[in-house]
């Protein structure tokens, strides 16, 4: 008896030792920015202690859904791009990466996911929103398999180690480019082809106008939404509504050069987004805001195979490169233009926040208070206000 009593006990401070090890911290990186703890100032997780994941850079597989195909020249192209770099930077084989592309949520994702898992993939990316769901069911079903959800935001909530959402802080890179059109613009009205009225659209061309108004306390914007984010046809009849409206320089949050086409089309300036749009529009287009998904994806992978625990939300901006403005158009941007974007990008890596009081929405109502910030939760974009200045267009 009393040789069992031993054995009781130290079976209970082995579990004890293992409950209380079973937390889920994150390992700080030297690279990306540690996640925002929402009282502006961003405190790293202590380091766990590094364990052997049985992956190297030779053996590691990764699958990558997409909602789209790299032909939309945009959001898909951008994340593809990211992942070849990714593999280029890491000395990745073709044979161990399989891309799934225009995957849509719902059924199709489900298939996707269990083929990668039976493929055997040790890494499954998904590269829209609307996969949260079911990569978070994916996630529990194979605890095995490390789940990337770009723009999602239910990993926090979940608390698993193997379900992750990451994003860049694109609302960022919008300020800075609105400084560019509010400084071209001399109608001082801006227009803005919207996706869907999400909060991701919604923070990003809040953002885009702040920065316009910042630099041009006249300016006003209107926002017409094509409800998809990748549909050509209605990009270019909304860019046209825009431009009829009085708008002389659009901007969008949609994947196609559609946009900039059409603004081109109609003598007008634009914005672009997630690619580089002055070569299919280089008379309208003044710059565009882009993701370099590179950035978090070596990161991932890295501290994957490196058997670390990664982060459950990550959100990454200026500062580690994960947001970026394209080359600007310096045939059509107006003086002072570089100048005032640099001024602004320095006070974006200082901390300054874009999201400051006093803000009120289109009613009339208060949001944020003189001296109140808005900071995000997390890493998907929250920011669902519409402000002053902004008119929604059918």
């Amino acid at each position: 008896m009393k040789r069992i009593g031993i054995l009781l006990v130290a079976l209970l401070l082995v579990v004890a030792l293992v409950a209380g090890c079973g937390n889920n911290e994150t390992t700080p990186q030297p690279t990306p920015a540690p996640a925002d703890t929402g009282t502006g100032e961003a405190t790293p997780a202590p380091p766990a202690p590094p364990e052997e994941s049985g992956l190297t850079m030779e053996t590691v597989r990764i699958a990558f859904v997409h909602g789209n195909d790299p032909s939309d020249q945009g959001f898909t192209y951008r994340q593809h791009a990211g992942l070849l770099t990714t593999m280029e930077v890491l000395g990745l084989s073709d044979d161990q990466v399989i891309n799934y592309f225009n995957i849509s949520p719902g059924d199709a994702a489900d298939t996707a996911f269990l083929e990668a898992v039976e493929w055997g993939a040790d890494i499954i990316i998904g590269g829209t929103f609307g996969y949260g769901p079911h990569m978070l069911e994916a996630a529990q079903l194979h605890p095995d398999v490390q789940f990337l959800h770009a723009t999602g935001n239910l990993a926090l909530g979940a608390g698993l180690p193997n379900f992750h959402n990451f994003f860049g802080d694109m609302a960022q890179a919008r300020y800075l480019s609105g400084i560019v059109a509010g400084l071209r613009t001399e109608t001082n009205v801006l227009g803005f082809v919207a996706a869907h009225p999400f909060a991701e659209v919604i923070t990003g061309y809040t953002a885009f106008y702040l920065g316009a108004l910042s630099v041009n306390p006249d300016v006003t914007m209107l926002v017409g939404y094509t409800n998809s984010f990748n549909d050509p046809a209605t990009e270019q009849q909304v860019t046209q509504a825009l431009v009829d409206h009085g708008a002389d320089v659009i901007a969008q949050h949609a994947n196609s050069p559609s946009t900039q086409i059409a603004a081109e089309a109609a003598g007008v300036w634009g914005i672009g987004y997630n690619n580089n749009m002055i070569p299919f529009a280089p008379n309208a287009t003044l710059v565009s805001p882009m993701f370099d998904w590179s950035v978090y994806l070596i990161h991932a992978v890295q501290t994957i195979v490196n058997g670390g625990q990664l982060e459950n939300d990550y959100l990454g901006g200026l500062d580690v490169g994960m947001v970026v403005l394209s080359e600007f158009n310096d045939a059509l941007i107006v003086e002072g233009t570089r100048e005032a974007v640099e001024e602004a990008r320095q006070r974006l890596l200082g901390g300054w926040r874009i999201f400051q009081g006093p803000l009120y929405d289109v009613s009339g109502q208060q949001i944020l208070a003189e001296g109140e910030v808005f900071i995000e939760p997390q890493a998907a974009p929250s920011w669902a206000y519409i402000i002053q200045g902004i008119t929604i267009i059918e």
